[in-house]
């Protein structure tokens, strides 16, 4: 009989063993498969952050856009309202010639002072009056009227007289100088 338990004793043993393997290896098993939904939650995650950056870059671009949009939209407002004023101030301008010789000093006080407080206040939105007599022909900013003849050869290519002022809005030409040029 002692045999028989001496024999049982491997046995259960070697059962036990197979079941502690067996153990370890779902264990394992378990193990690979948490590590693989560990990688495909970091995965999810990364793309998730990638994801989010992008639509902020997109939202941050949109942003812009729409700021510059709006910009531009009040820019060009302003542009066709200064356009419009600019037969006023050439109106201005003659009333001024023509009192120059007048002796009506009211009516030649009274046009300069009402010129002088519209040209402020256009300057002031950035309304700036582009020089032209005696530079040379520039056709940026000019618009030959007419030619002509140069008395002197170092007034060839010279504006010589002003035909309508040109003016430029925040740096950009509004309307080109119409003007005389010597030949």
């Amino acid at each position: 009989m002692a045999e028989e338990t001496e024999i049982k004793t491997p046995k259960k043993e070697q059962k036990k063993e197979a079941r502690e393997a067996k153990k370890l290896e779902e264990l394992q098993k378990q193990l690979e498969e948490s590590k693989q939904a560990l990688e495909d939650s970091k995965k999810e995650i990364q793309q998730g952050k990638d994801d989010y950056l992008r639509l902020m870059a997109e939202f941050e671009t949109f942003r812009r856009r729409s700021a510059e949009d709006r910009l531009n939209l009040v820019s060009s407002a302003a542009a066709d309202t200064i356009k419009g004023l600019l037969p006023v101030l050439d109106d201005c301008e003659r009333a001024i010639k023509m009192l120059e010789g007048s002796s009506d000093e009211a009516a030649r006080e009274g046009t300069t002072l009402i010129y002088d407080k519209l040209m402020a206040y256009l300057k002031t939105r950035g309304l700036a009056v582009i020089e032209a007599v005696g530079k040379p022909f520039d056709t940026d900013f000019h618009e030959a009227a007419a030619q002509f003849p140069a008395p002197e050869e170092s007034l060839k290519g010279v504006v010589i007289d002003v035909v309508q002022t040109g003016y430029t809005l925040n740096g950009k030409v509004l309307r080109y100088a119409k003007v005389v040029v010597g030949a």
